[in-house]
């Protein structure tokens, strides 16, 4: 853990590690910040391995995508419906047997014989991590109703900054496992990580009954499982379409129009719907918040893999150097997100943040297969100041424009569009880079990654409602509907 971590975390609360019994009890940091980061390790860790298994596999760029797309695919869906069924039954449950299923896949991978296991074994990565961010955030809402009192922003800090060091760090660690145990090691890597969060999960997580409504059934009559297939359904053909979007495959955006329509329909009628369509068409600022998301992490992944993958084959660094690399991105970001984090307004993050990533994008276009060492590092230095801004931004909008009662599935939701963000940057890397990464491919790239970060900042910009959150103390929680 870093010293800046854990400065965070020492600023929580003073005492003991149990603390005061109307203080947030700490004792849940441990396993809550383990779960979310279990997704982001395995987000960040592939974009060094991509070149090595598509040697040892034969796989084109455009094929490998798909390992990234799989998990992406898969936690999408399963964020917001593993966050639901946290609203309903609590963290405990869900939190273990999404830690055991990611055990499971990192044997599955480990041992996989060719790309389709793999790309298997991704797909159960992507649900075995799926509850590890909602449990999180319902973990804090839960202790705030617990002491009657808002939980320290530290907490929320110190969960964005776990996540943002284990995304940045990933290509680093992934360098040194490849090197040390070839690129099978990153999957294995998720085994230990299982085992100590099962271990913590269940002696930390406190076990909570499941939710009755007032004739006295269990919350699981509440389950919406029409719309949770619709919605599963919807996206599933949107993100299929996404990661080719010229092979003629016409019928898959009708389906997902199709499926988005039907799921609309269900939602107004259920009477306890999977995502409460009136509700989050009357909170305008938590929709804008989502499709900030979006747009943020479209960026933000497309620098992940696409930058990573030209250093290995464009600029010819090997897979440990091409980590080395990222480790600028990885202090800037934790420095920038310590210092910002106990300031809960988030407007003048995030419009930082969007001129850091147009910067960040503008120097890539000066970069080219003789570029020195230190050109790559500036792109990596500039690029850390966003990355410790906007996701530490938008989880705080999200905590405070959310349904207190649904905060489980809005913060799955949260991470559903910021992976279609991901699968958006997946399809570009690959249609920019096709059957070769080249500097050619990654200025095209840079270009696409350009005009959403302009996109970005536009959409900032035009947000009233940002400047509410956080600006006074004793501020509602829903800013304008």
């Amino acid at each position: 853990m870093t010293g800046s971590l854990a400065r965070v975390l020492r600023r929580l609360r003073p005492g003991g590690a149990k603390g005061p019994a109307d203080g947030f009890d700490r004792r849940l940091l441990a396993p809550m910040m383990l779960g979310s980061a279990l997704n982001p390790v395995n987000s960040s860790i592939i974009s060094v391995s991509l070149v090595p298994i598509g040697a040892a596999l034969g796989a084109w760029p455009s094929r490998t995508a798909w390992l990234i797309s799989a998990l992406y695919l898969a936690t999408a869906i399963g964020q917001p419906v593993v966050g639901r069924l946290i609203d309903l039954f609590g963290p405990r449950r869900l939190f273990l047997a999404g830690t055991a299923l990611t055990g499971v896949a990192g044997v599955v991978g480990m041992l996989a014989p060719d790309l389709g296991v793999l790309i298997v074994a991704r797909v159960l990565l992507g649900f075995g991590t799926c509850s590890g961010y909602p449990a999180a955030m319902y973990l804090i809402r839960s202790e705030a109703r617990r002491t009657g009192k808002e939980s320290p922003a530290g907490v929320l800090t110190a969960l964005a900054v776990t996540t943002q060091t284990i995304a940045v760090i990933g290509p680093s660690l992934g360098g040194l496992l490849i090197g040390v145990g070839g690129w099978r090691a990153t999957l294995a890597a998720n085994i230990p990580l299982a085992a100590a969060g099962l271990y913590l999960g269940a002696r930390r997580i406190p076990a909570t009954p499941a939710s009755r409504r007032d004739d006295g059934r269990h919350g699981v009559s509440d389950l919406d499982l029409p719309g949770m297939g619709l919605f599963s359904v919807a996206l599933v053909c949107l993100l299929l379409f996404l990661m080719n979007p010229g092979g003629g495959d016409w019928y898959l955006p009708v389906l997902t129009l199709a499926a988005a329509a039907g799921f609309t329909w269900r939602e107004l009628r259920a009477r306890q719907p999977f995502i409460d369509v009136r509700v989050l068409g009357g909170n305008l600022p938590l929709v804008a918040t989502y499709v900030r998301a979006l747009l943020c992490y479209v960026v933000t992944y497309a620098f992940l893999y696409g930058y990573t993958q030209w250093t290995e084959e464009g600029r010819g660094l090997s897979a440990s150097q091409a980590g080395l690399v990222q480790l600028p991105l990885f202090t800037i970001a934790i420095v920038v997100s310590t210092l910002t984090g106990r300031h809960q307004a988030v407007r003048g993050k995030l419009l930082v943040g969007a001129v850091g990533q147009i910067a960040a994008c503008s120097l890539l276009f000066l970069l080219h297969a003789d570029s020195p060492v230190w050109m790559l590092l500036a792109v990596v230095i500039v690029l850390g100041i966003p990355q410790g801004l906007n996701g530490l931004a938008l989880q705080n909008a999200v905590y405070h424009q959310a349904d207190a009662e649904r905060i489980g599935s809005s913060a799955g939701l949260l991470r559903t569009f910021g992976y279609l963000g991901a699968i958006v940057a997946s399809a570009a890397n690959g249609a920019f880079f096709g059957r070769h990464v080249d500097t050619q491919g990654l200025h095209h790239l840079a270009w696409f990654m350009f005009a959403v970060s302009i996109l970005f900042l536009a959409l900032t910009v035009a947000d009233r409602s940002l400047r509410r959150i956080g600006a006074a103390e004793g501020e509602p929680r829903h800013t304008d509907r």
